[in-house]
């Protein structure tokens, strides 16, 4: 990705550790934003596809606007937010509402949404079969295994026919809260990263929009069934920890994160597979 930063494993770890000894300090600075507002604004982003619209952003828009944008690709779904949190970056662009209050409540952060972007819909993927209908008796499932992303998974599935689950199940629901599953599906819960990589070994995965892009999977083609977009709670947004939402250059981001400009590179882009939300 041109004009981006890799993370390596190591400076991951040191983030994570970093959040850790922090905790274990004085809470004068929870729920505060920190931000230097004079240099750069860094985002860490997922690479796909929000990388790309951050870069696209840097490369076409924000000379113009005043901002100097500098983009770091994250792989997982946990640094991000930790990285946020301590002061490491300025703001992140990757995750939805659900996934978030899940992570703030279990971490102790203190990070919150700025703009919706887009939605990157959900889907069921096969290497094997060419529709849910074709499932066997016994076929093995691979879903996130992440709070959030493993309800939506099951949310997916249940709203296709082929799981039912029981009154109640919400946004942690997990295969203990299947009440009916005619195909006695079995499931393997992976880390939402790795779904892709385990089509050849399953007979079908639930797997996120941005990495199943990266997989070179296209979700309005390939999906067996997709999430629909419409009144859809799991946009991606723009996120800072709290007391930030006003520095001046996650302002000026907003607004050209939620300009023509990026919804057309969206809609050119990814073809229906990432879907503005503004």
């Amino acid at each position: 990705m041109r004009n981006t930063a890799k993370i390596t494993t190591a400076v991951l770890a040191v983030g994570a550790l970093t959040l850790g000894l922090g905790a274990c300090g004085s809470d004068k600075d929870s729920g505060s934003g920190s931000a230097d507002t004079s240099g750069p604004l860094i985002v860490a982003a997922s690479p796909v596809p929000h990388a790309e619209i951050l870069t696209f952003v840097k490369d076409e828009l924000a000379k113009d606007a005043g901002l100097d944008l500098e983009v770091k690709e994250f792989t997982d779904y946990v640094t991000p937010n930790t990285a946020t949190e301590d002061g490491s970056v300025g703001a992140n662009y990757f995750q939805n509402q659900p996934y978030l209050d899940d992570f703030n409540k279990k971490n102790g952060t203190h990070i919150v949404p700025v703009v919706t972007v887009h939605l990157e819909p959900l889907g069921l993927y096969s290497s094997k079969f060419k529709s849910v209908d074709d499932l066997k008796s016994g076929a093995t499932v691979a879903v996130p295994n992440d709070t959030v992303n493993e309800a939506r998974a099951l949310k997916l599935l249940a709203a296709n026919g082929l799981i039912t689950l029981k009154d109640g199940a919400g946004n942690s629901a997990t295969p203990a809260d299947i009440a009916k599953n005619p195909k006695n599906l079995t499931f393997k819960e992976l880390e939402a990263a790795q779904t892709p990589r385990s089509l050849d070994d399953v007979d079908a995965a639930v797997i996120n929009g941005n990495y199943a892009i990266e997989a070179d999977l296209k979700p309005s083609k390939d999906a067996l069934v997709l999430e629909s977009a419409t009144d859809n709670p799991y946009g991606n947004f723009l996120a800072v920890k709290e007391g930030d939402e006003d520095d001046p250059r996650v302002r000026k981001l907003a607004k050209l994160l939620t300009s023509p400009e990026v919804k057309k590179f969206i809609e050119d882009t990814y073809a229906g597979s990432v879907i503005a939300s503004f």
